[in-house]
């Protein structure tokens, strides 16, 4: 990782840059079926108001436009998970959007990711609506659900101060 770098339990977070792309698209194509090429990850890191936080096994890239934002997505390599990295990672995105004005943090799961869906479940998301047929597997296609955590009046989502 190129941007600033933070120590948590567990491990080293740090601030994603363009430079990162080949790096998190490798471990994008590890955790998905479906992954995001170096150009993609890169385009978005340079878009405004996106935001990507790393860290060895994994990273979470998100979006924030005025008082929302979005996970727009988060791998983590199989053999880095169940330790614990995409729940500080989804702990440290939504600290970064919090401290960036965000009130409530988006996402969009796959019904059938039942992994993921504890995940957030544990952390407070809420399924607010749902995409028939969003996704593509190889047993068809499945429903996205949208899930929403509210980021207001909770100071543990205060950004790290060495991640804002």
């Amino acid at each position: 990782m190129t941007g600033t770098t933070m120590r948590t339990n567990g491990g080293s977070l740090g601030l994603a840059t363009p430079a990162d792309a080949d790096t998190l698209a490798a471990v994008h194509a590890e955790a998905f079926d479906h992954p995001w090429d170096e150009a993609a990850i890169a385009d978005l890191l340079g878009q405004a108001g996106v935001f990507g936080i790393a860290a060895t096994g994994g990273f979470i890239l998100c979006r924030v436009v005025l008082d929302e934002a979005e996970i727009l997505t988060l791998a983590v390599r199989p053999d880095a998970r169940r330790r614990g990295l995409a729940r500080r990672l989804v702990e440290a995105g939504g600290a970064m959007a919090r401290s960036a004005g965000a009130e409530r943090l988006f996402l969009e799961v796959a019904e059938d990711n039942v992994a993921a869906r504890g995940l957030y479940a544990d952390a407070g998301f809420v399924e607010t609506g749902r995409r028939r047929a969003y996704y593509e597997t190889a047993q068809g296609r499945t429903d996205a659900l949208i899930l929403v955590l509210n980021l207001c009046g909770d100071a543990s989502h205060d950004a790290p101060a060495a991640l804002s």
